[in-house]
């Protein structure tokens, strides 16, 4: 989603130019959980059901659709109200009121505050082929149309080995992820042997995300930092940066891609 913008073009030596831009929509999204306000995400306003049902999974608040009561979504007021069949207020008094920007760090207290939620190490047995990552990533670079017109978004997709299931752009490289595992949320479908691409660098929190959702491989253009190549190594989950053309870097569990040759 994106809007025109007349700008001033400046160039070194050149008359000042008059051009239109696209930029990307941002906007506030306020999720309430069993009528409390939870948080209150900057996202672009698109896909918003599955945001919010997808960072309530992603923050271990919700497991399956078959939890949920009711979802309404009043997108020009940038509102989700989410109904639980469980209305314990657990997950209000820890997680607290909290405003998320469209940036990082968005996940950091909630992890460290439910520590019985904390991931258990990813048992998946699939194994994926270096020219299965190479022509997913192609895919999902042809698939960013908002980021190739605004430049504003990155980009999240879900993959199996044949194809690219889902793919969302946001503001967010957070809410991107979070829209996919909404869209798996809603279609019904299991994690375990799938893919996660990314366009955006590779945290600690990220990881944590595909953790929880028992992820066996992620895959960025992107670098990784060293917490996120650490907590891969112990959550044994297959982690791929710089994914661009012909090359990546297996930073740990290599052992899910096939070698070539």
């Amino acid at each position: 989603m994106s809007i025109e913008k007349k700008v001033l073009v400046l160039r070194e030596g050149e008359a000042a130019e008059e051009t239109v831009d696209k930029l990307v929509l941002e906007a506030p999204f306020t999720i309430f959980l069993n009528g409390s306000e939870l948080v209150t995400l900057l996202c672009t306003p698109e896909k918003m059901d599955r945001l919010a049902l997808g960072f309530l999974k992603s923050e271990g608040l919700l497991q399956s659709p078959e939890q949920v009561e009711s979802l309404r979504v009043r997108e020009e007021e940038g509102i989700a109200e989410v109904e639980l069949k469980d209305r314990s207020p657990l997950a209000e008094r820890i997680y607290g009121k909290r405003a998320i920007t469209s940036g990082c760090g968005k996940g950091t207290v909630f992890y460290h505050a439910l520590d019985s939620l904390r991931s258990n190490p990813v048992r998946s047995k699939t194994t994926v082929s270096a020219q299965q990552i190479r022509e997913h990533m192609q895919r999902f670079q042809e698939l960013a149309t908002v980021y190739k017109a605004t430049g504003g978004t990155h980009s999240a997709a879900l993959a199996d080995l044949e194809q690219v299931l889902f793919f969302c752009e946001d503001i967010g490289r957070h809410n991107a992820v979070d829209k996919i595992v909404g869209e798996c949320l809603l279609a019904g479908i299991s994690l375990e042997d799938k893919i996660l691409l990314t366009s955006g660098r590779l945290s600690s929190e990220i990881l944590l995300k595909a953790a929880k959702l028992q992820l066996p491989v992620v895959v960025s253009r992107a670098a990784p930092t060293s917490l996120c190549v650490e907590l891969a190594e112990k959550l044994q989950i297959t982690l791929i940066g710089f994914a661009r053309g012909r090359r990546m870097n297996i930073y740990a569990c290599p052992e899910r891609i096939k070698p070539e040759g």
